[in-house]
């Protein structure tokens, strides 16, 4: 069973800290929820998702949700 995805708080962070804040949480966790309320933040979460492998869903406006694919 995998463990629920750990909450990362990125709101009024302008990129790249959320898609740093990302990979940080990742080193550690199977899965995350981002809330990032930049407004390149998604676009900058899809492509670091795409270049490590992890899958990547908008989960509402400001929310994202990104996991490794094992």
């Amino acid at each position: 069973m995998a463990a629920d995805p750990v909450p990362v708080n990125a709101r009024g962070m302008k990129c790249p800290w959320p898609a740093l804040r990302a990979a940080r949480a990742m080193r550690d966790a199977g899965a995350i929820v981002i809330e990032a309320d930049d407004p390149i933040a998604a676009a900058e979460l899809e492509a670091l998702a795409q270049a490590q492998g992890w899958t990547f869903a908008a989960l509402g406006e400001h929310r994202f949700a990104l996991s490794r694919t094992e």
